[in-house]
């Protein structure tokens, strides 16, 4: 079973300092956290690499083996009873962590658990006027939301690689009514105060709340509210989703002998509750005096945060241990040595959370929890 949840309340270490806004929390209990999330009996990866599946790849021109060796990082939701579930894939043209090209699977499941993968990759690196963003290190680490109007809105890394080029990763956004078909909208970037242009790397979280019995996307004082960033996180504002403004005075770090010491990276979409916003998010372990002697160094393992259900800015509570973090052999040795369960997705289906994670970047699992009154209404 996962550790046991503490809470820690906010300390200038975990949050920066926003002038208009204290800082509370419970300490005595912690009620408004998910979970817990616990892996079906005999729990095995959900989605695995698979060498037959053939694609034919409109930069490099022939067909590639797009999801041989890595399978991981999934974003979910449910459309027409079923679990829907898009998965960063990479090929095996390279080597090395960050040496391949990424594409977007999509796999669809009955129950949840068992899932069958469409054959080829439906976000991919193309001759579409992004390949300058995403070509040629490709797609990545989704996460997805519904919108109000049924339109599905894709939060996914544009990572730029090639040789001779610096490398880089900038957040990405798509769209789609059918989960199949989908429209790039370009890099998600707006000017801060000062005029200056922020453009986040990678990892965003949407707002989101349950309306008769559907997650989808939230809005607070009239504007989308977007968790991002790698590291430490971030906050952005929009009205639509095409213009965006950088929040300021805002960002929650690392901190040192807890699991997220190395970095806080968002998890799945920032879910509204009764109690507030509770936004699940990965944290990674560094290694030295900084490091949780609890956790190997460079692991990979989730926490969550709770902020003001008005105030998105304002930190309520953190907790100080994982909620959940690698246990079973394949979630602690791939591609990844250290090992990860890299939470990316969730959704609510049958009456239950269903968690999707990535596996020491080459699987995908999954973890179930039974949702809690005060989450079923924002």
């Amino acid at each position: 079973m996962p550790p046991l949840l503490k809470l820690v309340s906010c300390v200038a270490m975990c949050v920066a300092f926003i002038p208009t806004a204290t800082v509370r929390a419970d300490t005595n209990s912690t009620d408004w956290t998910m979970g817990p999330f616990v892996r079906p009996p005999d729990a095995q990866p959900i989605i695995k690499p698979n060498p037959d599946s053939v694609f034919d790849c409109p930069m490099r021109k022939m067909p590639v083996h797009w999801e041989a060796p890595h399978t991981f990082n999934p974003a979910a939701i449910v459309k027409d009873g079923k679990v829907w579930v898009l998965y960063r894939a990479e090929d095996d043209i390279g080597k090395g962590i960050g040496g391949y090209t990424s594409r977007l699977g999509l796999a669809s499941s009955e129950d949840g658990i068992h899932f069958t993968s469409q054959r080829a990759p439906v976000l991919y690196p193309a001759e579409d006027g992004h390949q300058s963003a995403d070509w040629e290190g490709g797609c990545e680490d989704p996460r997805i939301v519904e919108l109000e109007d049924g339109t599905y809105a894709l939060f996914y890394t544009q990572y730029h690689r090639i040789k001779g080029e610096p490398r880089r990763t900038t957040l990405g956004l798509a769209t789609s009514r059918d989960l199949v078909h989908w429209t790039k909208q370009g890099t998600v970037q707006g000017p801060d105060a000062k005029g200056k242009l922020v453009t986040p790397s990678k990892s965003a979280s949407l707002l989101t709340a349950v309306k008769d019995g559907r997650v989808i996307a939230a809005k607070i004082d009239g504007k989308y509210w977007l968790y991002y960033g790698e590291g430490t996180i971030y906050l952005l504002t929009s009205p639509d989703l095409k213009t965006w403004t950088p929040v300021p005075n805002f960002s929650l770090r690392t901190r040192p002998g807890h699991y997220d010491s190395g970095l806080a990276e968002c998890g799945p979409p920032a879910l509204l509750t009764a109690n507030g916003i509770v936004l699940l998010y990965n944290g990674k372990n560094a290694g030295g005096e900084k490091s949780d002697p609890k956790l190997k160094p460079g692991v990979y393992a989730g926490g969550q945060a709770l902020f003001d259900a008005k105030d998105p800015t304002k930190l309520l509570a953190r907790t100080d241990e994982p909620f959940f973090q690698p246990e079973l052999d394949w979630e602690k040795n791939g591609q990844y040595a250290a090992g990860t369960t890299f939470i990316e997705g969730l959704v609510l289906f049958k009456n239950k959370w269903l968690l999707y994670y990535g596996c020491a970047d080459t699987f995908v699992g999954v973890a179930i929890a039974q949702p809690k009154p005060a989450e079923l209404r924002p």
